[in-house]
């Protein structure tokens, strides 16, 4: 398959003719129904121009979205692949709609995600709260599947809980469910040939960036049922993943291949997920075989109490006698209420002068092999 295939067609005729799990990733933005009408203005009396596309009011009822929602969503369990992901995006009006049929459809939900924007546009009446956020759902087929979720890449790029100096400084910290992003403006609006934005819900490239490198692999076929602007694609095909577009509207097709073809391959440890590739196994017996531990030497706490000896098979003798392995014994000799530790940071051996651990003793022996 070519790196993008763009089919303008609309979405539920478009999946049916896909061959059954052959995605690895679904993003959808589908239409919100926002239901809105009349005219709506600024504070200085300027027309907002917000989601009143002819796209987004087709709907005659709530059971006509419902009915909708379900049938797009049932399309995307069958293109799915058995470890696949699915996330969808949408906001107050839509997504409880979306999250019901996903659990009626039989979908496992992973995780809600709240995307908190950092410049949302205000309520202009001051009539209600101002809505600044949107939700995302990630799904996948059912109870059992083995998704992708590249868990030390996500920490990477986790900046929404760690400040630009901690990051610095070497600390990650997991990423949460609060994202933040800011709505797409300026350069990253695509506008149309009046110099209008071309999009009402154009979604930040950041976002699609976040979720294509964290849930699926280089290779990997991304689907996006409601192309749109096409941000999903763009951000597939620069992170060496295969992309297919849905989008019915022949303007945005347009657009969208144009951007496209416009985008280059940019893969990096992210892209490549490097920092999930699991180090060397290295044993204890290995340590041992190749002289940078020995049998019978001391080992330490961090606070310098000598409270075992190691022995040649890769055990360790406390000192009240027993013999267990490096875990076991790090949890009897700190006095944990865990059965286990690890081992590696918990133990230190004697160099020179030096405590050192044995996780570093590891690593050095995974950068010599």
């Amino acid at each position: 398959m070519d790196k993008y295939t763009i089919i303008q067609m609309d979405c539920l005729e478009a999946m049916q003719t896909l061959e059954p799990e052959s995605v690895d990733l679904v993003f959808a933005d589908p239409p919100y129904w926002m239901r809105t009408s009349g005219v709506l203005k600024r504070v200085e009396g300027t027309d907002y121009n917000g989601c009143n596309d002819r796209w987004d009011n087709t709907f005659n009822s709530f059971e006509d979205y419902a009915t909708f929602t379900r049938s797009w969503l049932t399309q995307a369990k069958r293109l799915l692949k058995k470890n696949g992901s699915i996330w969808v995006i949408g906001s107050m009006q839509c997504i409880f709609t979306i999250g019901n049929a996903l659990q009626e459809l039989g979908y496992w939900l992973i995780n809600d995600v709240i995307w908190w924007k950092n410049n949302p546009t205000p309520n202009m009446m001051g009539s209600r709260l101002c809505n600044s956020h949107e939700t995302l759902i990630w799904a996948v087929k059912d109870e059992k599947a083995k998704f992708t979720f590249h868990y030390k890449t996500a920490k990477e790029l986790n900046r929404d809980t760690v400040s630009e100096s901690e990051y610095l400084q070497g600390i990650r910290k997991q990423m949460g469910s609060v994202w933040r992003f800011p709505v797409c403006g300026g350069g990253e609006r695509i506008k149309d040939e009046a110099g209008n934005k071309l999009h009402s819900t154009q979604k930040p490239i950041a976002l699609l960036h976040r979720i294509i490198n964290i849930c699926t692999n280089p290779g990997d076929t991304v689907l996006d049922p409601f192309s749109g602007t096409f941000t999903t694609g763009a951000a597939a095909i620069t992170s060496g993943r295969t992309f297919i577009g849905i989008e019915k509207e022949a303007k945005y097709c347009e657009y969208g291949l144009k951007r496209l073809q416009s985008c280059q391959i940019n893969i990096g440890p992210i892209e490549e997920a490097l920092y999930d590739v699991k180090p060397q196994k290295v044993t204890i017996p290995d340590l041992i075989a190749n002289r940078y531990l020995y049998s019978e030497e001391c080992l330490f706490l961090k606070s310098g109490h000598a409270k075992g000896t190691l022995l040649g098979n890769g055990k360790i003798k406390l000192a009240n006698g027993e013999i267990c392995d490096i875990h076991k014994g790090a949890a009897l000799a700190c006095g944990s209420k865990a059965a286990r530790l690890n081992g590696f940071h918990t133990w230190y051996v004697m160099r020179g002068n030096s405590l050192i651990s044995l996780n570093k003793i590891r690593e050095e022996m995974r950068s010599n092999s």
